[in-house]
């Protein structure tokens, strides 16, 4: 059996329930439940601030925490089965199921419904929030969280529903955001976890990391058939057609979320990582 450290929760001293009988550890445990109480909680490999970040959590999502040790949770997130160690005063107890979720790359709550009060924190895309009530201010509506706080209604839909069918539209609402290695926010964003993001707000469920999309995202195709909406891969790199000649996709290169030609990628891409490595249909 293969095991990787991304997704398989293992350490000498202990390990996931699930790989009882696979790997040898001094514990095994289930792991208790958790949630992301801040807008957005690195994820790193190593209980080391000075680590790079693996990926990032959102605003409340669920996790299952193996460990907590010197302020560091050891744990595997529920979206994408990805382990790490993360803060743990990002960390809270579960709390209300999550009714609505941020549906535009950034927006902002505030501590009342009423946009001229002050804002309380910056919330990405994908942030899960608990609506309580509702309340409407000089024509503005507005969603009441279970914090008390407001968030404008314009830029939430009901968890529940996926109506967004082109999550192309959705990938270009992210244009001239940073890129951020490890980043999957509206705040900061990499090649991996744009697709990711931009797929879950279409309702599909996909892996984290380029690899990991690339060996099992879909269903791979010949480069001719590409059409809006495939993926192309290069090693270590994933970008999104817009259409048959142009990719969006996060740039370490130009260090943001950008529209390119696709034979300029191929070009600027190949001597630094070969030709691209296959095609996929989401």
């Amino acid at each position: 059996m293969t095991l990787d450290r991304r997704t398989d929760a293992f350490r000498d001293d202990l390990a996931e329930i699930s790989l009882k009988g696979k790997v040898q550890a001094d514990r095994f445990v289930a792991g208790s439940m958790g949630q992301v109480n801040v807008p957005v909680l690195d994820l790193r490999p190593q209980p080391d601030a000075g680590s790079g970040i693996d990926t990032q959590l959102l605003l409340g999502e669920t996790v299952r925490i193996f460990d907590q040790a010197d302020g560091w949770a050891w744990l595997k997130a529920d979206l994408d089965d990805y382990v790490g160690y993360a803060r743990l005063e990002g960390l809270g107890s579960v709390g209300q199921p999550a009714t609505h979720v941020i549906a535009v790359p950034r927006s902002f709550a505030y501590c009342e419904a009423d946009l001229k009060r002050p804002m309380t924190r910056a919330l990405s895309m994908g942030s899960r929030l608990t609506v309580v009530s509702s309340a409407r201010t000089r024509g503005t509506d507005y969603l009441v969280l279970d914090t008390g706080e407001a968030v404008f209604a314009g830029h939430c839909r009901m968890l529940a529903e996926h109506s967004v069918e082109d999550y192309v539209a959705i990938a270009g609402s992210f244009l001239e955001t940073p890129y951020l290695w490890g980043g999957r926010s509206g705040f900061g964003i990499d090649c991996s976890g744009l697709v990711q993001l931009s797929l879950m707000m279409a309702g599909k469920a996909v892996k984290r990391d380029s690899d990991m999309q690339a060996q099992g995202l879909g269903q791979l195709i010949d480069h001719e058939e590409r059409r809006r909406g495939d993926l192309v891969f290069w090693r270590g790199h994933v970008a999104i057609f817009e259409d048959r000649d142009t990719v969006i996709h996060a740039s370490g290169h130009k260090m943001r979320v950008t529209r390119e030609s696709f034979t300029d990628a191929i070009d600027r891409i190949r001597p630094l990582y070969g030709e691209p490595t296959g095609y996929r249909r989401p």
